[in-house]
């Protein structure tokens, strides 16, 4: 099993939030894949599911972005995985917007549900980083990171999400690259 983590605030006033794009990722490949009902479990939301041969269980932290990493530990325990079985879908500052790379291990760059995490399982989890790319001057990052999408990126918006789900099968095989390279290849075309 798979525990694929997006990270978020819970709450409705949050829910378009460019720090939210992890829960908004969680949500179209749970839409997508079939996933079953959402359950309330280890501090959040999880949904279970497959996508391929790959069972994954997509979880919503429900703890707020900076104890993010208690319900993701949680979840690990109770699986009795390792950290090589998380996957964590966040927001990404030094990205262009609507632009998504992976990798494993690697910095915090500020973000405090990557730094929660960091804390309880240490840095070597794989990272689906999705660009929102970064307002200039750092007095404006929070309210950047805490303000909604702009109604001229909901297009871009939603065709990243799909193809993020779309492609989520390569994630789930592990061909990072494959995964990566077939979104891309998806918002020039778009």
């Amino acid at each position: 099993m798979q525990v694929w983590a997006g990270l978020g605030n819970p709450g409705p006033q949050y829910a378009m939030h460019r720090h939210n794009v992890g829960f908004m990722a969680l949500d179209a490949i749970a839409e997508v894949h079939g996933f079953g009902p959402v359950q309330k479990k280890f501090s959040g939301w999880v949904q279970e599911g497959r996508i391929g041969t790959h069972k994954v269980l997509l979880l919503k932290p429900a703890t707020f972005m900076n104890e993010s990493g208690r319900a993701v530990g949680e979840a690990l325990r109770f699986y009795k995985l390792g950290v090589e079985a998380l996957t964590v879908f966040h927001d990404e500052l030094d990205l262009a917007p609507f632009k998504v790379k992976v990798r494993v291990g690697g910095g915090l760059a500020g973000h405090n549900g990557l730094r929660s995490i960091d804390k309880h399982l240490g840095p070597e989890f794989r990272r689906v980083r999705i660009g929102i790319g970064h307002p200039g001057h750092k007095d404006r990052v929070t309210g950047h990171v805490l303000g909604n999408y702009a109604k001229a990126e909901i297009d871009d918006l939603a065709d990243m999400l799909g193809a993020i789900a779309g492609e989520a099968e390569w994630l789930a095989t592990g061909d990072d690259a494959r995964f990566m390279s077939d979104i891309a290849l998806r918002m020039r075309d778009g």
